[in-house]
């Protein structure tokens, strides 16, 4: 039809949903009854997809996707094993999580570059913006979720300050949502009743709402690493990032 802009980066960005549902269904409690060290078919699953999108994207994304391993080498280690904000079935930490994060990441990178997207950009925030805090209320209101409440109230007042990457956050709130609703309805990993199962008067649900705001915090390690080891490209990113994150 004419007007109609293509699916430019269909390619990049489709796999890592299906991903998720294929990736998790591996390391559910499910199939555990069926397959021993069902958990390293995840792992495996994991790669295809991260090496797909690492040789399609440009050299800046390769450097974010690969500091984006260590970064959630220390998120997940603080916050699962040390903190324990929320565990894994296992007790572990999946060796396919930290390949996650970052095909997360940059699943959402393009998806926030399609040009129907970005064509829209000013009316999808607004309708992304009321649909994630009507999320967060009825999350609030049906399963006591305080916490996933906060966190996306925390991340409405940094999307306050930060205009420029609005859309992209906003579609990784609702990535992350779809994650964590499929992951902990396989079983994969728990959320606590109370926030750090400590807590006691911040009660969260299983899984809380608005977890997407601490890939707010996984952009900025990325970030922080990217520019402590290319000083000289700082600036060629910051560019990037105007043509990408939306006003």
């Amino acid at each position: 039809m004419a007007g109609v802009t293509p699916l430019k980066y269909l390619h990049l960005y489709l796999p890592v949903f299906v991903l998720v549902w294929v990736g998790l269904y591996l390391d559910s409690a499910e199939f555990a009854q069926r397959v021993p060290y069902n958990q390293w078919l995840a792992n495996i699953a994991v790669m295809p997809v991260f090496f797909w999108l690492y040789f399609h994207s440009p050299r800046y994304l390769k450097e974010m996707m690969l500091f984006g391993l260590f970064v959630a080498i220390l998120g997940e280690t603080l916050f699962s094993l040390i903190l324990g904000m929320y565990t894994y079935r296992l007790e572990n930490i999946p060796l396919y999580i930290f390949f996650g994060h970052s095909i997360i990441y940059g699943g959402v990178y393009y998806l926030a570059k399609e040009p129907f997207l970005r064509q829209k950009s000013r009316a999808l925030i607004k309708i992304l913006f009321v649909s994630a805090m009507s999320y967060a209320f009825l999350w609030l209101l049906f399963a006591d979720d305080l916490f996933g409440f906060l966190c996306t109230v925390a991340l409405a007042l940094l999307l306050r300050k930060y205009k420029r990457p609005r859309l992209f956050f906003l579609l990784m709130y609702f990535t992350v949502a779809y994650l964590e609703l499929v992951g902990t309805h396989y079983g994969c990993w728990s959320w606590p009743d109370v926030w750090f199962d400590v807590v006691t008067f911040i009660p969260s649900a299983n899984p809380p709402s608005g977890i997407g705001f601490f890939y707010f915090l996984f952009d900025a390690g990325c970030l922080w690493f990217y520019k402590k080891a290319n000083k000289r490209r700082w600036q060629r990113l910051r560019a990037v990032q105007k043509s990408v994150y939306q006003p």
